[in-house]
């Protein structure tokens, strides 16, 4: 009775272990049946933690695997990397692929990103037959491949910062810091003085912008004068230069008229005037002969000849 016990236990459990065979077998078809896309990737840079069969997740979701790794045949300073994803992931056009580290474990990932509502999806085959995902360096890769740059930079940096903080420079921001002391010192003493400068100069800008209003009114009234009594002055001053042209203009007909009476005067009259002056000059002098004579010698003196001197004989010695 109890050997049929046993054999009826095994029996179940061997029934068992083929259902569940069965529903594993069902279950693998079905996932067989899931339709994938493959994609190509080229890196110019390290994929160190990259391996066949690596996670390809999508703005961090699982959508497929890595199927290949190896370098590409006619430029080896690229790393081919073949994608396998989930038919229904949105790879379009601006999509760009990065390798991220997984935690600190030192393994990565291809990290896909940029889908846009109304992209076109990648279809166009590349050279190796399969549409060509852009690459990025993000995350670890760039922090690597920019490392000996970094390394570079921090160096100089270090070099520079020893040079600054030489004993000549310690000395000489002592001395800067001692004269900000010092000046720090002097501007607290001085501080009622600069108290009572700020109060003057709110005082002038106060003053200087109401001399500024006074200076804007008075150039108002200075264009309002010009405006109002400018304007008859400038007419009064057009008609007496129209007056002053017009007696310019008589005087030259004057001149013109008068022009062949002085002519005339010049060349006859003059001439007789110069030998009738003559004349009474003549006159005039003979006038003063008669009139000593008449006071010397009196009216017959002066009536008869002239009296020749007396003749005195010298005497003989």
């Amino acid at each position: 009775m109890e050997t049929r016990s046993n054999h009826v236990l095994v029996g179940a459990v061997v029934l068992a272990m083929l259902a569940g065979l069965l529903l594993f077998t069902v279950w693998l078809a079905g996932l067989s049946t899931k339709t994938t896309r493959c994609f190509d990737i080229y890196f110019a840079q390290a994929v160190g933690g990259l391996n066949k069969g690596s996670t390809v997740s999508f703005s961090g979701v699982p959508v497929g695997t890595i199927e290949s790794i190896s370098l590409l045949p006619d430029r080896p300073e690229f790393v081919w990397v073949r994608i396998n994803v989930d038919d229904q992931t949105p790879v379009l056009q601006g999509t760009t692929a990065e390798i991220k580290g997984v935690g600190f474990t030192g393994v990565s990932e291809i990290q896909l990103t940029g889908a846009v509502k109304g992209g076109r999806p990648l279809s166009q085959p590349g050279p190796q037959g399969c549409p060509v995902i852009p690459s990025s360096s993000g995350g670890l890769g760039a922090l690597l491949n920019s490392a000996p740059e970094l390394i570079d930079r921090i160096q100089r940096l270090t070099e520079r910062l020893t040079e600054l903080l030489s004993d000549e420079n310690q000395n000489a921001i002592a001395d800067i810091l001692d004269n900000m002391k010092r000046t720090t010192d002097v501007l607290a003493e001085r501080a009622p003085d600069l108290a009572d400068a700020i109060g003057d100069a709110r005082i002038a800008a106060r003053n200087a912008g109401i001399a500024a209003q006074r200076v804007g009114v008075l150039a108002d009234s200075t264009n309002r004068l010009v405006n109002e009594e400018g304007r008859p002055a400038a007419q009064d001053l057009r008609r007496a230069i129209a007056g002053v042209e017009r007696a310019a203009s008589n005087l030259d007909a004057m001149v013109a008229d008068a022009r062949p009476g002085v002519q005339n005067l010049t060349k006859s009259t003059l001439p007789e005037v110069n030998r009738l002056v003559r004349d009474m000059r003549e006159l005039t002098v003979t006038l003063r002969g008669f009139s000593e004579r008449l006071e010397q010698e009196g009216i017959g003196g002066a009536l008869g000849p002239e009296k020749l001197p007396d003749y005195k004989p010298a005497r003989r010695r």
